[in-house]
Parts: structure tokens; C-alpha cells; sequence
């Protein structure tokens, strides 16, 4: 059994709640002490390694029971923790959209889970979940234009920073995202 300090609930959530309700929580704990977090949202795993990685917090590993995933966190020490990070580059999701308008070659990739691909995607779009984004980067061109995807913007900012950390210069993360996505899509299943 694991020895926690907290956990935390974010079970039937779906991203960036797993991600908001943990910076709360780890905001409560001494550095050192271990975070719990229950969800049952298969992308919070890539999530919050993600997000960990980015601020310096420990992402200790993650337990399957059924449908419950329990992650845990360790909190950082203050000379670990980093400032939260966003990824410079930007673009809206109208203005993405003018780009696949004018017929401009473009790469995107969606960074959601599979299932949430399926249902709903850009055209044309490469699903690359975030968890499996570090074996795909050398599938791609460090000097194309990559613009990244997800539900909110969130998920997409982590994976722009990371492609940004293999050297690629010309990735934009897309916002909002495809909750507010008003442009042509496609799903896989019928």
C-alpha cells in the first residue's frame, strides 16, 4: 500500500479538471508529501506526468483498478518547483480554421485519447495521444508548420512544449480547442 498525505477526488472528470483540481490540491501540501489523485479519465494519466514534468513536481507512478486510475504526485521542494509554464505560440481556432480554408499545407495533430478522436476530429488531423507523443516525434519535420489540438488547450500546451523541447520551431498550440471547434470534422466510427 502506498502512504499518502492526501487524495483527492476527480473522478467522471475530463481535462483540465483532473489538472486544475491537482494544482489546488498540491497547493495544500508540504514538499515531500504524496498526492493521491483518483480519476477515471484515461488521458489524466499523460496529463499529469505532463504537467508534473513542467513544474517540477515528482509523477511517482500510476495504479489501475478497474476503471479507477490512482495517480500519484510527490510535491516538490521550493528549489524544484517550477513556474507553470504555457507554449508562446498560439492560434485560434478561427484562425486555424481560415488556414484549412486557404488550403494551407498544414500538419495537426490531436493529442486527445483515441475514443475522443474517433468521435470528432479535424480533418485530416494525425491522432497522436499526449501519452504516446514521444514516439511519434521522429515521424515529423522540424520545419513544418504543427499545429496541435485538444478538447480545451490544455493537453495541446503541454505537447507543443514538449515538441518544442525536441527542437521544433514552428508548433502552435490550437485555442480553445475542440470543445469550441466551429469548422468542418470527421469521426472514424459510424
Amino acid at each position: 500500500m502506498i502512504q499518502t498525505n492526501s487524495i483527492m477526488d476527480a473522478k467522471g472528470l475530463a481535462c483540465p479538471m483532473p489538472i486544475v483540481k491537482t494544482k489546488k490540491a498540491i497547493k495544500n501540501l508540504e514538499s515531500g508529501e504524496v498526492l493521491e489523485v483518483q480519476a477515471t479519465d484515461k488521458g489524466s494519466t499523460a496529463d499529469l506526468k505532463a504537467w508534473a514534468e513542467g513544474t517540477g513536481h515528482h509523477y511517482l507512478g500510476t495504479i489501475e483498478e478497474g476503471t479507477l486510475l490512482k495517480h500519484y504526485l510527490r510535491k516538490a521542494s521550493e528549489e524544484e518547483e517550477n513556474d507553470e509554464r504555457k507554449h508562446q505560440n498560439v492560434i485560434r481556432n478561427e484562425e486555424l480554421q481560415q488556414k484549412l480554408e486557404a488550403n494551407h499545407n498544414t500538419v495537426i495533430l490531436d493529442v486527445r485519447e483515441s475514443a475522443e478522436y474517433a468521435f470528432n476530429h479535424i480533418p485530416n488531423a494525425k491522432s497522436v495521444p499526449l501519452g504516446e507523443l514521444g514516439g511519434y516525434v521522429d515521424q515529423l519535420n522540424k520545419e513544418t508548420e504543427i499545429y496541435v489540438v485538444c478538447r480545451t488547450g490544455n493537453r495541446s500546451d503541454l505537447a507543443a512544449q514538449k515538441l518544442s523541447v525536441a527542437g521544433f520551431t514552428k508548433v502552435f498550440n490550437v485555442i480553445p480547442g475542440m470543445s469550441e471547434w466551429e469548422g468542418p470534422t470527421d469521426k472514424t466510427v459510424n
